[in-house]
């Protein structure tokens, strides 16, 4: 059975970092583009970043470039979101999620429809 795990989650200050892990059992990541989705409280769940299969390949919405880094260790079959110069408005669940990482574009939605239980992360002061 195919599973999603995120960690890494916390409550952090406005200005500080967190590195989001998303983990795999019953699958290996380093076959699949992987993206993170973020999910605030009253909206949409949105995609954040992706890369893909090989890592050579990242993708990021206006509102974290430059503060977000994604990266993979296929070693580990893990992925990382780096967060860092975090807002307020970067509250949210993060979700981690197979997806189909193409030139240019943050995708909106996953590849299988498979969910981790996400990690919650909340800035404030």
């Amino acid at each position: 059975q195919w599973q999603l795990v995120e960690s890494g989650g916390g409550l952090v200050q406005p200005g500080g970092s967190l590195r989001l892990t998303c983990g795999a059992s019953g699958f290996f990541l380093h076959s699949w583009g992987i993206g993170w989705f973020r999910q605030a409280p009253g909206k949409e769940r949105e995609g954040v970043s992706c890369i893909n299969s090989s890592g050579n390949r990242t993708n990021y919405i206006d509102s974290v470039k430059g503060r977000f880094t994604i990266s993979r260790d296929n070693a580990k079959n893990t992925v990382y979101l780096q967060m860092s110069s975090l807002k307020p408005e970067d509250t949210a669940v993060y979700y981690c999620a197979v997806v189909f990482c193409t030139p240019g574009v943050v995708p909106s939605a996953t590849a299988f429809g498979l969910w981790g239980q996400g990690t919650q992360v909340t800035v404030s002061s």
